[in-house]
């Protein structure tokens, strides 16, 4: 059997909440239960949402949770010539173009989907544009339909062992250029890799056997299959797990710091406590 391998991989760019916690307590318990490995990644690539403080609450909170993780912390912003040299090969292979769109909608387009809020299919404005066009302050998108074309037949499949989307999936082209289209890459001049580049990228490299994470990430597997195969990587396995909610229904987020991990701490709640308010 080979090794487990899993890590958690949060954005220093607030604290911990109750649904971080669900999300590495589970990462943690599935890794020991495998005998395996439990990593932890920080995605600072923003750099100026992230702060060494927040990074510092994170390791604190872990710690107090009782996590413990195998090796250093990887920082991808210690690293972020290594997406350099994988954006290099998506160009080499005439799958990249530049973008000049609205910097607010690239901005947003960088960072981790949120739940509740759509993916807002990009309409190809800048399609045509040769790289040699490029500006400063331009953004790269991946050109999707390139992508699909490259790839013809050989779709790949990924398999997901999560409950509610248990079972191996193929990529669907029709799908992805519908839900998914062009999505950007990159910016340059503001040192920021997207999400999903940079966590592929990095799972790749780390070994990752096992992808542990909320299921509102689940759409934007697809997108990162797909950026994996082009640059001949590994694809993981992958577990979306539920979402903590609030008494609403909402999804939590970064923004409902009443919910933070460090005031709960604060609050006198013990890690026993916290077990057992996310259900483990």
């Amino acid at each position: 059997m080979s090794e487990f391998i899993t890590r958690f991989a949060p954005s220093p760019t607030g604290p911990l909440h109750l649904g971080h916690a669900y999300s590495a307590l589970l990462a943690h318990q599935m890794a020991r239960a495998a005998d395996g490995s439990f990593l932890l990644r920080m995605e600072d690539t923003d750099l100026q949402r992230s702060k060494p403080e927040w990074d510092a609450l994170i390791l604190e909170d872990l710690h107090w949770l009782g996590i413990q993780w195998d090796g250093p912390v990887l920082r991808q912003s210690e690293k972020l010539g290594s997406y350099g040299t994988q954006l290099s090969k998506l160009e080499r292979k005439g799958l990249l173009y530049p973008c000049s769109c609205s910097r607010a909608d690239i901005r947003a387009a960088l960072s981790a989907p949120q739940e509740g809020q759509p993916h807002e299919v990009y309409p190809g404005t800048c399609n045509s544009r040769p790289m040699s066009d490029r500006q400063p302050g331009d953004a790269l998108r991946l050109n999707l339909g390139r992508a699909l074309s490259i790839l013809g037949d050989d779709l790949p499949v990924f398999h997901e062992t999560g409950a509610a989307f248990l079972g191996t999936h193929k990529i669907d082209p029709v799908n992805a250029r519908t839900q998914i289209g062009d999505v950007v890459l990159s910016r340059k001049g503001e040192d920021i890799v997207a999400y999903f580049l940079a966590s592929a990228i990095d799972d790749a490299a780390q070994n990752i056997t096992h992808v542990i994470r909320g299921e509102d990430l689940f759409d934007f597997t697809a997108i990162q299959v797909i950026l994996l195969t082009l640059l001949g990587l590994s694809i993981p396995i992958y577990h979306h797990h539920k979402l903590i909610r609030d008494e609403a229904g909402k999804r939590l987020a970064k923004r409902d710091d009443a919910r933070a991990i460090s005031a709960y701490r604060a609050d006198g709640k013990s890690p026993a406590d916290i077990r057992r308010m996310v259900g483990l």
